[in-house]
C-alpha cells in the first residue's frame, strides 16, 4: 500500500511539473557582425565607368542592447567573383567574413558617432572608382561595414555588414549578349457571362477592382508607363484588353444593388497609353484568357472537347488585339505556368498553332556540362522550338520589392548576372530570354524597370532583342533539347492545377450552350459572352484558388440554366374530348428579350390507339410573349390517356422539361344522342308535311278539272307555291340539304377554329 501511494504521488508530481508553463527564455541579443543591421538601399551608378564615383546609401539599425560608440561606415571591395553560382551564393550570405569580404578602402569612411539601440540612421558613402582599385573586367563584391565599440566589444570591431555586386567593364564587349525581356500585361478574371437585357448588352463585372490597377499608380498603369520606354516585348492576355474595352462603355458591377460602373475615363486613358506604347514594341498575344496549359495536359486532355477551346482562343486573341490596339500580334507563342513543361504540355501547347513554347532553364535543364549559358532557342522536334528563359534572371524580382534594400540588391544582382553571362564566353554571342512572374506588383515592376534602365545606360555587354527574333536565334548544338517527362513536373505546381472534374463541368456548360443557341433568333447575343466566360474558366489565374474557380464555373452555368428556363411550356389542366376529333391548344412562354425560332413542339399520347395527338409543329415565338399552338387530335376509343408535350431544337434534341397532362376521351355522350335524334325527328316531320300539302293540292286540281285557276304563263299557281322548289316558308329551306352525320359533331373542345394557329398569334404576358 505504501509503495502504491508513493508511486502515485511521484506520478502526480511529475505530471504537475510537466503542466507548469515554463517562462520563455529571453531572446539573445545579436552579437558580432550581426549586432547592427546594415542595409544598402541604393548604389549609383549601378554599373560605373572609369572616372565615376560610386555612391552607396542605406540605413543602420542597432539591434543590440547597448549603445554603440565611435561608429563609422566603410566601403569594402572584394575579389572578382568566379561565376554565376558564386553570385547566387554570396547573395544569400550574411555577416562579415574577414579576408573574404575584402579590406576597407583607405581614406573613405563616414563617422556616425553614437548609435542608440533600436534607432534607425541613414548613411551615404562615396568613393571614386580609381580608389576602388578595380582590375580586369568582372563582377566584384562591394560591401559596407559598420565598426564601433559596444558593451560586448569594447575594443572595437565590425558590428554590421551588408554586401552587393559591382559589375565592372571598361569598354564594350566584343560580342554583346542579346537580351529579351518579356513584359506581361495580365490580370485576373473580372467579367462575368451576364449582360443586361438592353440593345447594348451592358456587361456585368464580378467586381470593380480592375479600376485600381488601371488608375495612376496602379499595377497595370505602371506596367504600361514603365514599359513604353524600355526595350521589352509586351506579352498580353487579350481578355484583359476585352475587359478594359468593356469598361470604357456602360457597365454594371455585380452585387445586391448592381451599381453602374463609373471608371470609364480610367479605362479609356489606360487603353490610349497602351495603344501608344505598342506602336514601337513587339506584341505577343497569349490565347484568350491565358488558359492553363499544364492543367489541360494533365487533367483536361481526356475530357472530350476540352482541347477544342485552344484554337478559338488563339483566333480570338489575334482579333481582339488587332481590333482594340490596332496592331497585329504574334500568336505563335505558348507560356506554361513558370515555364515548367513536360511532353504532354508541349503537345497541348502546340496543338493550336503555337510553335514556340516558353519554358525555363530549371525545367529544361542542361545535362551536357556546358561552361556557359546557352542561347534560349532550342528545336525540340515537329517544327517546334523551346524558348528557354534563364531561371535566375526570370526570378530576380520575385518577393517583396517594396523595401528599398531588397530592390537595390535585386537590381545589382541582375546586372551582375547579365555581365557574368557575357564573360563566360566573350567570343560567343548568345541570346538570353527573361520571363518574369505573370503579374508583377507595382514595386516589382519598378525594380524590373530600374534594372533595364541601368543595363541600357551602361550598354557595354548586352543589347536588346525582341521575343520573335530570340525564337529564331541560332541554337547551341551542345545545349539540351530533351523535353522532360511528366514525372519531372514540380509537385508544387501540380497541386495547383484545375482538376478533371472542372473540365467535365466546362464541357457540360459548353454542351448546354450549344443546345441553347440553336433556338435563338440572335444567337450572337449569348454565344459571345458565354463563350468568353467558358474560356475564362480554364484560365491560369485560378491556380491556387480552387474555391474561386469553382464559384465562377457555378455562376456561369447557373446563369445559363436560368436563361434556358425562360423558354418553357405552360402547364395544362385535364382536358375532355367529346367526339372523334377535337383541337388541343398548347402554350409556349418566351420570357427572353429575343425571339426563338426553328423549334418543334410535339405531343405524344401514352395510348395512341385511343388518342392520336396530331402532327408536330414548327414554332416561332417573339421575345417577351407567349403563344398557343393548336393540335388536331383524333379519338378512337373512350377512356383516359396521358399526353406529353415536349419542345425540340432544330437538331432533334429535347429542350427543357416535358409537360404532361391528362385527356379524357368520350365517343358520343347522351346529350349528343338527344340532339341528333331531335334533328332526325324534325326532318321526318318536315317531309310528312310536304307530302300532305302536295297530296291536297293534287286532289283539288282533280275536282276542279283544271290546271290551276288564276295561273299565268310563268307557271306559278295562285297559292304562291313554286312547283319546282317544293318548299314553303315554314320548312326553313331544309329540303334538299344533306343531314349532319351523327358521328361528326361540331368540335366542342378548343378554340373556335380547328386550324393550327399561325406564328403571328401572340398573347402578351
Amino acid at each position: 500500500m505504501r509503495r502504491t501511494v508513493t508511486l502515485l504521488t511521484g506520478v502526480l508530481l511529475l505530471v504537475g511539473l510537466l503542466q507548469v508553463p515554463h517562462a520563455p527564455s529571453a531572446q539573445a541579443a545579436p552579437t558580432g557582425s550581426r549586432t547592427v543591421d546594415v542595409t544598402i538601399d541604393s548604389m549609383s551608378p549601378a554599373a560605373p565607368s572609369k572616372g565615376d564615383t560610386v555612391t552607396v546609401s542605406g540605413t543602420l539599425i542597432n539591434d543590440g542592447r547597448s549603445t554603440i560608440t565611435d561608429a563609422k561606415v566603410a566601403m569594402h571591395r572584394g575579389a572578382p567573383i568566379g561565376g554565376r553560382s558564386s553570385i547566387e551564393s554570396l547573395s544569400r550570405r550574411t555577416g562579415y567574413l574577414p579576408g573574404a569580404d575584402g579590406e576597407a578602402v583607405d581614406g573613405h569612411t563616414e563617422k556616425i558617432g553614437k548609435l542608440e539601440p533600436g534607432v534607425s540612421q541613414p548613411f551615404s558613402l562615396s568613393v571614386p572608382v580609381k580608389d576602388l582599385d578595380l582590375g580586369k573586367d568582372g563582377v566584384y563584391q562591394l560591401g559596407i561595414s559598420l565598426s564601433g565599440r559596444s558593451a560586448s566589444a569594447p575594443s572595437g570591431q565590425v558590428l554590421g555588414f551588408d554586401r552587393t555586386f559591382l559589375p565592372w567593364q571598361e569598354s564594350d564587349a566584343e560580342k554583346k549578349t542579346q537580351l529579351t525581356y518579356m513584359w506581361p500585361l495580365i490580370s485576373s478574371t473580372h467579367l462575368t457571362a451576364e449582360t443586361d437585357a438592353d440593345a447594348q448588352q451592358t456587361p456585368v463585372f464580378r467586381d470593380d477592382d480592375l479600376a485600381a490597377e488601371l488608375a495612376p499608380g496602379g499595377r497595370l498603369q505602371q506596367m504600361v508607363a514603365l514599359g513604353k520606354n524600355l526595350p521589352v516585348t509586351f506579352v498580353i492576355d487579350p481578355d484583359l484588353l476585352a475587359t478594359v474595352d468593356a469598361m470604357t462603355k456602360s457597365y454594371r458591377v455585380n452585387g445586391p444593388d448592381g451599381p453602374m460602373g463609373k471608371n470609364q475615363a480610367v479605362a479609356k486613358q489606360w487603353l490610349h497609353e497602351l495603344e501608344e506604347a505598342v506602336k514601337t514594341h513587339e506584341v505577343v498575344a497569349l490565347p484568350f484568357a491565358d488558359p492553363d496549359l499544364a492543367s489541360l495536359a494533365h487533367h483536361g486532355k481526356g475530357v472530350p472537347s476540352a482541347l477544342s477551346h485552344l484554337g478559338p482562343a488563339t483566333d480570338l486573341a489575334d482579333k481582339t488585339v488587332d481590333t482594340i490596339l490596332g496592331v497585329k500580334p504574334r500568336t505563335d507563342f505558348a507560356w506554361p505556368v513558370d515555364g515548367a513543361i513536360d511532353s504532354s504540355i508541349v503537345d497541348v501547347a502546340t496543338s493550336a498553332g503555337a510553335h514556340n513554347v516558353i519554358t525555363r532553364s530549371d525545367s529544361l535543364r542542361e545535362a551536357g556540362g556546358l561552361s556557359y549559358t546557352p542561347t534560349a532557342a532550342r528545336p525540340i522536334g515537329g517544327g517546334n522550338t523551346a524558348v528557354v528563359a534563364d531561371a535566375q534572371l526570370s526570378r530576380a524580382f520575385e518577393g517583396d520589392m517594396s523595401k528599398a534594400g531588397n530592390s537595390a540588391h535585386a537590381v545589382q544582382e541582375f546586372l551582375a548576372q547579365t555581365e557574368m553571362i557575357n564573360l563566360e564566353d566573350p567570343g560567343r554571342q548568345r541570346s538570353i530570354v527573361v520571363a518574369p512572374q505573370r503579374m508583377p506588383s507595382v514595386s516589382q515592376a519598378q525594380a524590373m524597370a530600374t534594372a533595364l534602365r541601368d543595363l541600357k545606360q551602361s550598354d557595354r555587354w548586352t543589347q536588346p532583342l525582341n521575343l520573335g527574333s530570340a525564337a529564331k536565334a541560332k541554337p547551341d548544338r551542345a545545349a539540351t533539347r530533351h523535353v522532360p517527362s511528366g514525372s519531372a513536373y514540380p509537385s508544387s505546381l501540380r497541386r495547383q492545377e484545375l482538376p478533371t472534374e472542372a473540365f467535365r463541368q466546362i464541357q457540360s456548360t459548353q454542351s448546354a450552350l450549344d443546345d441553347y443557341q440553336v433556338i435563338l433568333a440572335q444567337p450572337e447575343r449569348v454565344v459571345t459572352p458565354f463563350g468568353n466566360a467558358i474560356m475564362r474558366e480554364m484560365s491560369t489565374q485560378w491556380r491556387g484558388d480552387p474555391t474561386g474557380a469553382k464559384a465562377f464555373r457555378h455562376s456561369v452555368r447557373s446563369y445559363l440554366d436560368g436563361l434556358t428556363k425562360k423558354v418553357h411550356l405552360i402547364q395544362k389542366s385535364e382536358a375532355t374530348l367529346s367526339g372523334r376529333s377535337a383541337t388541343i391548344p398548347v402554350t409556349v412562354q418566351n420570357n427572353l428579350v429575343q425571339g426563338v425560332k426553328d423549334m418543334t413542339l410535339k405531343l405524344t399520347s401514352s395510348q395512341p390507339n385511343r388518342l392520336d395527338a396530331g402532327k408536330p409543329q414548327t414554332i416561332t415565338v417573339d421575345g417577351g410573349h407567349s403563344q398557343s399552338f393548336k393540335f388536331d387530335t383524333t379519338a378512337n376509343a373512350n377512356g383516359r390517356a396521358w399526353v406529353t408535350a415536349q419542345l425540340y431544337t432544330s437538331d432533334g434534341k429535347p429542350y427543357g422539361d416535358p409537360m404532361t397532362f391528362q385527356v379524357n376521351v368520350t365517343e358520343i355522350t347522351a346529350t349528343v344522342m338527344l340532339v341528333i335524334a331531335g334533328g332526325v325527328l324534325l326532318l321526318v316531320l318536315a317531309g310528312v308535311r310536304i307530302y300532305l300539302q302536295r297530296k291536297r293540292a293534287a286532289g283539288q286540281r282533280a275536282e276542279d278539272g283544271t290546271d290551276g285557276e288564276g295561273t299565268d304563263g310563268d307557271g306559278t299557281d295562285g297559292d304562291g307555291t313554286d312547283g319546282d322548289t317544293g318548299t314553303d316558308g315554314d320548312n326553313g329551306g331544309t329540303d334538299g340539304d344533306e343531314p349532319e352525320q351523327p358521328s361528326d359533331p361540331t368540335p366542342d373542345t378548343g378554340s373556335e377554329s380547328s386550324d393550327p394557329s399561325g406564328s403571328g398569334e401572340k398573347v402578351d404576358r
